[in-house]
């Protein structure tokens, strides 16, 4: 596995690519790559007004598909480093697309949808307490507060509305780098953070998130792609079985914050170390936790923590046969069931989600890491050392036998 350094030798002439596959071939997604053939200039935040395209710098945005010899196809763009569409055989070998998304570029801008579809999440995916964070030798850093006073995702300009530059792009790899400066939404530290998109013929989709900083900060990467392996977002994601190996999760407030504590799954409507329906209990708001959650948005701690090799989650569609798991190097995953969504976006294919149409899996640091003494979760990050940050996640897709 190459460093980060060998990544950022790229060729100047790849980055004006602006997708991968040839016009003449059609995509299984039916994506366009034509529709993803934009720039983007930035934009721009008022808590009042909301976002507003920017006058930067416009960079170019593009689609790439990565393909493998049995027919997998994931298209990414790099903008927010997204995925785009996952298309995989289900039980009789027809190919569905399983992730929710748009149909051209524009529509993942912020000014016109606010969503995290498929986007590479940073500088820290999940929570920040009222957004703050405090390096040893320094004065607490305001971060943005841009979800019930907290910090979520980076902040309202964080890196999933922002364009990577393309590196290397090949058949089944993609490689993207994004330069953020210091002060970035108010974090510190220039960060050069690298994210490695890679099938292979084992239906696996492989990202490995490097990251290097000149200065002490806190770094939190992670894919926020919505799954529906019904292939069909009309159908909520409730009939799922999920399989989640912990055995303790991490409870919140009614702010979705992490209260500090580690409970245990036991006897809870937390528990998915067996195989469980998604919907079986994701309304029994007696229980504290899925009534400030609004459903499952909650962060489980794995067993076999940092554990690349150990199945972390499993998730069967018993529509279409169609099994995703999850490996993963990191401590845990926020397990969210699309309870926002609420009838006000229209994705692919003009299909409205509705809420509960897709299921996210973050594998990550724990939420708040930077501010709660979790040893298995520190998510400091310290200047000079190359790949200080790195993260690997493995989706391998199956069907079920």
């Amino acid at each position: 596995m190459r460093n980060l350094k060998s990544i950022l030798i790229g060729t100047a002439a790849v980055a004006l690519l602006c997708a991968c596959e040839t016009k003449e071939e059609a995509l299984k997604s039916g994506l366009n790559p034509a529709d993803f053939d934009v720039t983007y200039a930035g934009a721009t935040y008022d808590e009042e007004a909301g976002y507003a395209p920017a006058q930067g710098e416009a960079k170019k945005v593009g689609l790439y598909t990565l393909k493998n010899d049995n027919g997998m196809e994931v298209s990414i763009t790099n903008f927010g480093g997204r995925i785009v569409s996952i298309m995989v055989p289900d039980k009789d070998g027809n190919f569905q697309d399983v992730v929710l998304g748009f149909d051209k570029a524009e529509d993942y801008f912020p000014y016109n949808n606010t969503t995290d579809f498929g986007a590479a999440i940073g500088r820290y995916a999940n929570r920040i307490n009222q957004g703050q964070i405090t390096p040893e030798e320094g004065e607490t850093i305001q971060l943005p507060q841009n979800n019930f006073g907290h910090c979520l995702h980076g902040g309202p300009l964080g890196w999933q509305y922002q364009v990577y530059d393309v590196v290397e792009v090949s058949d089944n790899e993609l490689d993207l780098k994004l330069l953020s400066p210091d002060g970035d939404n108010n974090f510190p530290g220039n960060v050069e953070a690298c994210v490695r998109y890679t099938i292979d013929n084992n239906n696996q989709l492989t990202i490995d998130y490097y990251a290097t900083t000149d200065k002490k900060t806190v770094i939190n990467m992670t894919n926020h792609s919505y799954f529906n392996l019904n292939g069909d977002p009309n159908e909520p994601i409730t009939n799922h079985v999920l399989t989640i190996a912990a055995s303790n999760f991490t409870p919140v407030d009614d702010t979705y914050m992490t209260t500090g504590e580690i409970l245990p799954v036991a006897g809870t409507p937390m528990d998915f170390l067996k195989p469980k329906v998604v919907g079986e209990e994701i309304e029994n708001f007696d229980f504290e936790q899925l009534k400030n959650g609004n459903g499952y948005d909650h962060n489980w701690v794995f067993d076999n923590q940092y554990n690349i090799e150990a199945i972390a989650v499993r998730l069967e569609s018993p529509k279409t046969g169609i099994r995703l798991d999850v490996f993963t190097d990191q401590p845990g995953v926020q397990v969210y069931t699309g309870n926002f969504l609420d009838g006000t976006v229209t994705g692919k294919k003009g299909i409205v989600y509705q809420q509960r149409t897709g299921i996210c899996l973050e594998t990550q640091k724990y939420p708040d890491s930077p501010n709660k003494q979790w040893a298995e979760s520190n998510a400091w990050v310290e200047p000079g050392e190359e790949n200080a940050y790195a993260h690997t996640c493995i989706f391998k897709f199956s069907v079920v036998e």
